[in-house]
């Protein structure tokens, strides 16, 4: 993001968050001392220099405790990805599992026992590769829904193995890892559209709105004359986004359109996106023209609310 990064650690602390949802131990980080609430602190990549301590795995690690660590676990139920991260006790990246699933559909769920029978799988994956168990985690919702689903929600978090006390809106769980001061936190997830827009780093108004990778999917089958499920895996590959962008570049501009609508009675600096769908390349450049509003997306827009929905499980 460079300049217009407002949190200096969050280059590295997204790279990390990466590397761990793909398997990968990085170093743990940070002052025993520090406040488990405090902002993201800079964590130190892994290298070929670092103890052999932290290149065991982390069963490892802590299979000679006495007690676990501890942790903080978010849960992010969506509609084209399940989310399950975990942060250590300085709030920086450990371990994490995600899987595509259509078990959300508009920010319901639509497959009750599906999503627990996930949640279960990532968790005892997790716990497998950590070595100690996950006992309570925190969980995310699509802003506007009703406290019914919310509940929903949280019931399925907790019929997974977890206490889950905290939930939070998906656009201000992703804040809590961008730290933004003043402006728009718009969570383009697999079905719905949510907007957070922020001032003084305090949320001001909070949308949300059917439209999002998931209409993509089915733009693209329709266009191409193939099945959905083809087309979300096509939609995927890097070396079809050029051809895709014509047929997306609509439902994009419907995106900049429904933030625009929601932005327009705020003074909003800047719009970050996150979300699965903001992995497709040129998103933001179709956002910013339609809203007239500078667009800016961090690196791994998938992970940003799962992280931030961690960091809320205190």
């Amino acid at each position: 993001m460079g300049a217009t990064c407002l949190n200096p650690s969050l280059d590295t602390f997204l790279a990390n968050a990466y590397a761990v949802m793909q398997g990968d131990p990085v170093q743990p980080t940070g002052d025993p001392k520090a406040s488990q609430t405090a902002p993201v602190q800079t964590a130190r990549p892994a290298d070929n220099d670092s103890p052999q301590h932290w290149n065991r795995t982390e069963t490892d690690r802590f299979k000679d405790d006495r007690s676990a660590p501890r942790v903080h676990v978010g849960v992010d139920l969506g509609t084209a990805y399940t989310v399950l991260v975990v942060l250590d006790e300085h709030l920086q990246p450990l371990a994490g599992e995600y899987r595509f699933a259509q078990i959300v559909r508009d920010g319901l769920v639509v497959d009750y026992h599906g999503a627990i029978s996930l949640l279960q799988e990532l968790k005892r994956n997790v716990e497998q590769r950590i070595g100690f168990e996950l006992t309570s985690a925190a969980t995310t919702f699509p802003p506007g829904v009703s406290t019914n689903e919310v509940r929903a929600t949280q019931h399925i978090v907790r019929a997974a193995g977890f206490e889950c006390e905290q939930t939070i809106d998906e656009p201000t769980a992703a804040n809590a890892v961008l730290q933004v001061k003043n402006g728009a936190v718009v969570d383009v997830g697999g079905g719905t559209t949510g907007i957070a827009i922020f001032r003084e780093g305090e949320v001001a108004y909070t949308a949300d709105e059917p439209t999002g990778g998931t209409h993509f999917s089915l733009v693209i089958a329709g266009a191409l004359g193939i099945e959905f499920e083809e087309a979300e895996n096509i939609k995927k590959m890097a070396d079809n986004y050029q051809r895709l962008f014509p047929l997306v570049r609509p439902v994009m501009e419907k995106v900049g359109t429904i933030v625009a609508r929601h932005v327009a009675a705020h003074a909003v600096e800047a719009i970050y996106l996150v979300g699965g769908t903001a992995c497709f390349p040129g998103i933001d450049k179709v956002v910013e023209e339609v809203t007239g509003i500078r667009t800016v997306i961090p690196g791994f827009p998938l992970f940003v609310t799962p992280l931030g929905t961690a960091m809320y499980n205190i």
